[in-house]
């Protein structure tokens, strides 16, 4: 007799920060997917595009499916609290570089106004706007990082528990 052989596949194109890549790989691996090619670096910074492939025939596919949609949402709300780390941060950094900004421009046309009392008073907070963005920037980001670890501790966990679920629907 005659065996058909044949494997009809699907594809999946993912394009993510090269810090998930890994999460990704042998998170989809659970769900039937295979890596197609080798990651390939993308144009923007610190992104990676990831081909995978599938069997179109897998069992249990749209329970797979299910819990593959839950598994990327959790990827994405890790992604986002990683994200809002430095978000924060920044943007407290920033206000505070431009208020320094400002006032070294009020000091410099004291000092072309003449006025060398006013530019000096002027200029230190200016120079303070300068300096501290640095600091609490990191101060900022190191206190956000520690309230946001367990948080993405937990998803990690979640990822792992619907991994696990859809694996046993792969071997089982």
């Amino acid at each position: 007799m005659h065996e058909n052989n044949f494997v009809g596949y699907e594809y999946k194109d993912l394009t993510t920060k090269r810090e998930m890549e890994s999460v990704y790989v042998d998170g989809y691996s659970n769900f039937g997917w295979q890596m197609d090619t080798s990651t390939v670096p993308e144009h923007s910074l610190g992104t990676v595009s990831i081909k995978f492939k599938r069997d179109r025939k897998i069992l249990n596919k749209a329970e797979l499916t299910r819990l593959q949609r839950q598994f990327e949402s959790c990827a994405e709300e890790i992604e986002n609290l990683e994200r809002s780390k430095t978000t924060g941060a920044a943007m407290a950094a920033f206000t505070i570089g431009i208020m320094g900004t400002v006032f070294m421009g009020l000091a410099t046309f004291s000092y072309l106004g003449g006025i060398l009392p006013l530019m000096i008073i002027l200029a230190i907070p200016g120079f303070t706007g300068w300096i501290i963005p640095y600091f609490c920037y990191n101060a900022m980001r190191c206190s956000k990082a520690s309230k946001i670890a367990p948080l993405i501790e937990k998803k990690y966990d979640e990822i792992y528990a619907v991994c696990e679920k859809a694996n046993g629907l792969l071997v089982g």
